[in-house]
């Protein structure tokens, strides 16, 4: 995700601070035949709500403006299709889902006068095409015509039975040419992400559907950038080479994802970026174990927890044990750069959502967004049906942006609770954990009854099914907002001043001269503590009496 140019050249590219992450299952590597695809959305100052666009007829003459999903400014206007479909979030009412992650590339690519962005082009894809195939001929039909003014961009695009990467870069206000791409579909059974680093290298070697633009190694070779021959050409080497950040802070993450389903240490020291000579990652890999819902909120929840990237074991956990880092990613001391990990789960997620797309089942009830409005370790994931046309409150709250509050805006409350577990992590987060759990797991424990009834209504009355899933999506997002203002609440009264009231049944527990001798004090960890008499020595001892 990106702010602006400037900003997706001197702060993307050389911080990574705003990125995005997209992780990939076909339905061949899931349990039941689902495919998954998800999106965190992170920027930091980022406020959104689930958006909508609703289905739509258009007349002859009709315009669509186009307004940069970034800055807002108004690019100009094309002409509106005569059908558009209804989008809810990222996912339409065909069970099409489109999801991002920000590369950058070349800067001298970046055509600053085309009229389409990336945002746009994401949602005007879903507005527009009932199959990834047709996605991905709208949105590049459309950057062609009009010009694209982003950076290179990696699309994860997916239908209940293909999911496609297609990546895509300006071709620098060049008047005969708009833009380059390439689009590879991911073979059934495997797995694939990406996170801020173009993934597609040399394609002619994948065994697999590739789709490209006319001009997709001419333009490199037209710039002296490519001179080999057409099969040996390398798309992320032509336009997008891989560099230290590009590897450990956007790769790693990839190989991360990956680690979960397959030994990966074969690709570790690509991961780790210091290398030149390491071998690349696989675009995708075959994983070793079947992939299903809660494997894929979990890989979302990521910190590079039990690998060498882990961020539990050195002292900038703080005191309380915290995975989460501070930004920018770089720092100096002395006029030596140092750098912190960038794991999946990071604090500038604006929006995170898993899609589960299915084929068996009508279109209107097999697309499901499980949505949040916060980093995935931080949220308990929503079930927004792809059907739907009305939001709940929380999601699209009147009055809520990015500087005011609404305690009915689950942007809001979900930021509310995260910022205070973020630096007492091993303190506040097991409760936390536990309201977030128990709203997952009820969510899925009630999906097949749900859908079922939808199915039962659907097979007589279609807008009956339609309502009573939209219905229930309200319900659940109410569900949800409630129990986490009364987790805000719970966890300001438990950890007050960093000790931790006890409880017995639910109630915290009192006495008639107060809690003193009830409440606890768990001080420092035994790692801080370690560290802590390492950088003081004896200053702190306690002499021998």
């Amino acid at each position: 995700m990106k702010k602006s140019f400037a900003t997706l050249f001197f702060l993307t590219m050389i911080t990574y601070a705003n990125a995005c992450t997209n992780l990939i299952a076909t339905k061949g590597a899931t349990t039941d035949g689902s495919v998954f695809v998800t999106y965190t959305a992170d920027d930091y100052g980022m406020f959104t709500n689930l958006c909508h666009y609703p289905a739509g007829t258009h007349a002859k003459g009709d315009r669509r403006e186009i307004i940069d999903y970034d800055t807002h400014e108004r690019h100009g206007s094309i002409p509106e299709a005569p059908v558009t479909y209804n989008v809810i979030g990222n996912i339409n009412e065909y069970q099409v889902s489109i999801g991002e992650t920000t590369y950058g590339g070349r800067e001298e690519m970046v055509d600053k006068d085309g009229i389409i962005d990336y945002g746009s082009l994401m949602y005007l894809g879903l507005q527009r095409s009932k199959t990834a195939r047709e996605a991905i001929k709208v949105m590049t039909s459309l950057a062609e015509t009009y010009g694209y003014n982003s950076g290179g961009e990696t699309f994860t695009i997916a239908d209940p039975n293909e999911v496609w990467l297609l990546e895509m870069q300006g071709c620098g206000g060049e008047k005969e040419q708009q833009v380059v791409w390439v689009a590879v579909r991911i073979p059934d059974g495997m797995i694939s992400a990406h996170a801020n680093q173009s993934r597609i290298g040399q394609f002619s070697t994948y065994n697999t559907e590739v789709i490209k633009s006319k001009n997709c190694i001419s333009f490199a070779r037209s710039k002296g950038w490519f001179k080999g021959k057409d099969k040996d050409f390398n798309w992320k080497m032509t336009y997008a080479a891989p560099d230290f950040g590009g590897r450990r802070w956007c790769d790693a993450r990839v190989w991360s994802y990956f680690n979960h389903f397959k030994d990966m240490s074969r690709w570790l020291p690509w991961a780790l970026g210091k290398d030149p000579n390491a071998e690349d990652m696989p675009l995708w890999i075959a994983p070793d174990k079947k992939v299903d819902l809660p494997k894929m909120e979990a890989c979302m929840r990521d910190h590079y927890e039990g690998t060498p990237l882990s961020l539990d074991n050195d002292i900038a956990q703080g005191i309380w044990e915290s995975p989460y880092r501070p930004t920018p990613l770089k720092y100096e001391v002395d006029g030596k750069q140092y750098f912190n990990e960038r794991p999946i789960s990071t604090q500038q997620t604006g929006f995170s959502y898993i899609a589960q797309l299915r084929s068996w089942l009508p279109r209107e009830i097999g697309g499901i967004l499980w949505f949040g409005n916060d980093d995935g370790n931080m949220v308990a994931y929503v079930p927004i049906y792809c059907s739907n046309t009305e939001r709940a409150e929380c999601f699209n709250t009147p009055g809520a942006d990015a500087v005011t509050f609404s305690d009915k805006n689950a942007f809001w409350v979900c930021n509310w609770v995260s910022n205070m577990v973020y630096p007492r992590y091993s303190q506040l987060f097991p409760a936390l954990k536990e309201v977030r759990d128990s709203l997952d797991n009820a969510f899925l424990a009630a999906q097949k009854g749900v859908e079922a009834k939808a199915e039962s209504l659907y097979a007589t009355d279609k807008a009956a099914a339609v309502k009573y899933l939209n219905d229930y999506s309200i319900q659940k997002s109410n569900e949800m907002i409630a129990r986490w203002r009364q987790l805000a609440i719970h966890l300001i009264v438990k950890f007050n001043d960093m000790a931790v009231k006890p409880e017995k049944d639910g109630k915290f527990l009192r006495t008639s001269t107060g809690l003193g001798e009830h409440v606890k004090r768990p001080g420092y960890s035994d790692y801080f503590k370690r560290e802590l008499v390492k950088q003081t020595g004896d200053k702190f001892a306690v002499p021998n009496k």
